[in-house]
């Protein structure tokens, strides 16, 4: 037997071991394939079904969600005609390249991408020529052999002050030893979340959150409880509330361009949050990831509250995506804690990339990347305005997505099935729901994934056609 021909096999193997998917349809109105369908398309662009991943048999599925295997089998054949899935005789069903044969976000005749939070590619900017710089910098360095080499728990001395700056530029004061450096902004969150919660543990954070919040909760078996927001992000009488309750030991929220939502929460109320947890002895967690994109943004929580605070940056959002590097600044008590929980998950950040994120920040080339990605976000949500226009949505000005309100009859999950069957890709307000509170009709509309202006126009148009016509909606909403 060939070399090629093992690994297929080796591969094939571990596809069909991988971890079986169950539909979370709860709140989920019309026909129940359909329900299936807007599930596993959210898990999808959620990255919570990798490419690959294996689903249940149509009667593995049906006996658990307690439906017939005829409604799986529909289902599954929705989804394949979609882009979805596709099915291999004796094998099961899998999830296509995650949408990358279904979804193409560069200027082709394909299917366009407005569901992936990506950064957009900044106009005039030369990343390649950046990162080159970076690595012939560091290759000429005496030491360059000590790049591939273990590095120190939390991250080298040089990288831990290039992070502590890095967070200075968003108004938090940070001494480099109480800065740790993680492999991006999903596992700093799940270092922090491991370190100071239980499981079983609740955790607040508000109605809509981070959908990869909702994976690492289910992972470390967090209770997670959503408060109410307004047009400002979370309402301090809720989070007084909750906390009265009893139970909450912590807080995730994102104050800065909140994910779905874009709101920004103003220096009043995060002075209230902070009051309210301090008064109760509630941790926060501060997820910041686009805190340096607006121009004008209030400060940090973690400014107000630092001997609470957890507060998370990264490098993905603002820098470019493949540099995986995270910043977290942690109270000076549980610095070696979390040191722990991170050694404990990947030993450490690897130094090659960690050195590059840092020579960046030291030279400049950081700060003009995050001026470039901001103006081409300025650039991407006016297209935004001019193609959506009339339409309800909500965003700001350097945001890299918006929050589109849907006009009846359209709820979130149909929306975006129908908006897929025409070869666009968005997010319904369902992927970031937590608990079981009324779910605002509403997609997210990411505008960076897409290569080109061009290719975001397209798309933006097809979601503008489908508010206007309310074709396809009859069938999936009752």
């Amino acid at each position: 037997m060939s070399n090629l021909e093992l690994e297929r096999r080796g591969v094939n193997r571990y596809i069909d071991t991988m971890t079986i998917w169950e539909p979370r349809l709860e709140g989920r109105k019309g026909p129940r394939y359909r329900a299936i369908v807007a599930a596993l398309a959210e898990d999808v662009a959620a990255g919570e079904l990798p490419t690959g991943s294996r689903l249940p048999t149509h009667r593995e599925l049906a006996d658990r969600l307690g439906v017939t295997v005829g409604t799986v089998s529909r289902a599954y054949s929705e989804a394949a005609r979609q882009g979805l899935v596709s099915g291999e005789v004796g094998r099961g069903t899998f999830v296509r390249s995650g949408g990358e044969s279904a979804v193409d976000p560069g200027d082709g005749d394909g299917p366009v991408d407005l569901g992936q939070n990506h950064p957009p590619d900044p106009a005039g900017h030369p990343q390649r020529t950046a990162l080159l710089g970076a690595l012939a910098t560091l290759t000429a360095r005496a030491d360059a052999g000590r790049l591939l080499d273990y590095p120190a728990a939390g991250g080298n001395a040089a990288d831990r002050e290039a992070g502590a700056s890095w967070i200075e530029r968003a108004g938090v004061e940070a001494s480099p030893e109480h800065v740790l450096v993680c492999t991006g902004s999903q596992h700093g969150l799940t270092v922090v979340l491991a370190t100071q919660l239980e499981p079983g543990d609740l955790l607040l954070t508000e109605s809509l959150t981070y959908a990869g919040l909702k994976s690492v909760a289910g992972l470390l078996h967090l209770r997670l409880k959503g408060l109410p927001m307004d047009a400002q992000g979370l309402r301090p009488e809720a989070l007084e509330a909750a906390c009265r309750e009893g139970g909450a030991k912590a807080l995730y929220l994102i104050p800065t361009l909140h994910n779905p939502t874009t709101a920004v929460m103003p220096e009043e109320r995060r002075r209230e949050i902070a009051a309210i947890a301090r008064a109760h002895g509630l941790a926060i967690v501060e997820d910041d990831v686009h805190g340096l994109l607006p121009r004008e943004r209030p400060r940090p929580i973690a400014a107000l509250a630092p001997e609470r605070s957890y507060y998370l940056t990264s490098t993905s959002k603002t820098l470019a995506p493949g540099l995986r590097i995270a910043y977290v600044l942690a109270p000076p008590e549980m610095v070696a804690r979390v040191a722990g929980s991170l050694r404990a998950t990947t030993w450490a950040v690897a130094p090659l990339m960690a050195a590059v994120a840092s020579t960046w920040i030291r030279d400049g080339t950081a700060d003009a990347l995050v001026a470039a990605r901001r103006q081409e976000a300025r650039e991407r949500q006016a297209i935004a305005r001019d193609r959506l226009a009339g339409a309800d949505f909500e965003t700001k000005p350097e945001a890299y997505y918006l929050w589109l309100r849907l006009p009846e009859p359209w709820r979130g999950d149909a929306f975006a099935a129908e908006a897929r069957a025409r070869g666009v890709l968005v997010t319904p307000a369902e992927a970031f729901a937590v608990g079981r509170a009324p779910v605002p009709h509403a997609v997210r509309l990411c505008l960076g994934a897409a290569r080109t202006r061009a290719a975001l126009s397209r798309g933006l148009d097809t979601v503008a056609g489908l508010l206007r016509s309310g074709e396809g909606s009859g069938a999936a909403v009752v």
